[in-house]
Formats: structure tokens, sequence, C-alpha cells
């Protein structure tokens, strides 16, 4: 499917892919302002998330990888970097594996490389997360208004123990560009990553950022921004 996106500025695209419940205007603002100016800053809303209508959610990354795909051939972009977070950031490395001609550079960050051993435990949190989200009755008027499609389907695939592709997240065959991978100090599942992924493929930078969790460029923005950014300049050259 062709996603809802927002577009902004002129120049070398860079896709910025949300984390999950946000949308391509309510996520990478800061990132969004700062790159505006020297670049085409591509911001979809993932399937079922936005304006981009959609309640299936039963092959998620496999298809978000090929609507990413069709989207950029709806807006004519041969290949762009990808910047992306969690659930975001999964759907970039599904992308930059299956579709490697179109990614000039891959970025992510709130990513487990591997399955921990208290997995079941970080899984049992995120629900008991959810389930007071909805208990919310503004945060539930927030996300009604925000999703064109019924959101709460979202989170009932995350309830499946083997929800996350830690087949693909734990190598990173198939990619041929460069990657960033961004981590926040605090996440010791994430931070496993920094070690990991330069071990297994060539052209990987690492960055563990300080006074930082899951969502490092909402929380550290500025040093995610200028790590990006010189990352990509590198990338360019």
């Amino acid at each position: 499917m062709i996603l809802h996106t927002e577009v902004f500025g002129d120049g070398e695209p860079i896709v910025f892919l949300h984390t999950g419940l946000q949308t391509g205007l309510t996520d990478f603002e800061y990132q969004r302002e700062h790159f505006k100016d020297k670049y085409k800053v591509v911001l979809p809303d993932l399937r079922g998330h936005g304006k981009s209508v959609e309640g299936d959610f039963s092959n998620f990354f496999e298809d978000s990888a090929e609507d990413i795909a069709e989207t950029l051939i709806h807006l004519g972009v041969e290949s762009a970097h990808i910047a992306g977070c969690s659930l975001g950031a999964l759907v970039g490395l599904f992308f930059a594996k299956r579709f490697p001609y179109k990614v000039k550079s891959l970025a992510i960050s709130g990513v487990i490389p591997e399955r921990p051993d208290n997995w079941l435990e970080l899984l049992k949190e995120d629900i008991e997360h959810q389930a007071q989200l909805l208990q919310n009755d503004e945060v539930v008027s927030y996300f009604d208004h925000l999703h064109k499609s019924n959101w709460k389907e979202s989170l009932k695939f995350v309830k499946d123990e083997n929800w996350y592709p830690f087949e693909e997240t734990k190598d990173l065959d198939g990619i041929d560009s460069p990657i960033l991978y961004i981590v926040g100090e605090e996440k010791e599942a994430e931070t496993k990553g920094a070690l990991l992924y330069p071990s297994i493929k060539d052209d990987v930078h690492v960055s563990i950022v300080p006074f930082a969790s899951h969502l490092v460029h909402t929380e550290q923005p500025d040093i995610y921004t200028k790590i990006l950014e010189r990352f990509i300049s590198e990338v360019k050259k």
C-alpha cells in the first residue's frame, strides 16, 4: 500500500520511520526541523498508524517493507537515507534487507539485537504498560484522534512472545549500505548491539548515548541529530 506521507524540504531524501503508536508528524519532530532546510525529509505513517488506514497486522514487518518501497516509488524517490526508532527501526531493517538498492544508509535505534534471557519479563512489562494506556481515557481519546485505523489492534500482535523479529535483528545479511546503530546507555538489552553488529559486518558505526534509554532521538535530540548528520555527511563523500 502507498502510505500517507508528509514531505518537507528539498534535496537528498531522508526517510524517518516513527515508533509504535506515533505518526510521521508526531515523531522525529526535532530532526524534521533540523534537516528540512538541506534535505528532503520524508515522513510516512506506517500501516495502521495515522492516516495510513490498514487493519491487517498479521505480517506487519514484511508488509511494511513493501509499503515503504511502494511509497518511495510513488514519490519518485529512487533511494534514500533511512532512519528509524523502535518499531520504525525494525521496519527499516526489513526494508534495507529486501530493497538494499533503495537504501543509501541505515540508522537504527531502539532495537534489541538478540533475544535476552529476561525477554518474557520485558514482554510482561510492555503488556502491563499497554493495559495502563487503555485505562486512561485522555490517552485513548488522543490516539483515537491521531489514528484513522483501530490503533488498539496494533497492540494485540505484540502480546505474542514471538512477535519480535530476532531472526532478523541478530544478523545484518543483505544490507549493502553503511549502518549507524545508536543506543541509549540505559537499555542493557539494546546496548549489546554495540558489540555485536560491528563484529558481524563492516561499515557499522556505533554510538552509545548517555542519559538516554529507548527513545534516544527524543530523550537526547540534539546529540542524536548531530551524530546522524555526521554519519550521513560521511556516507555522501
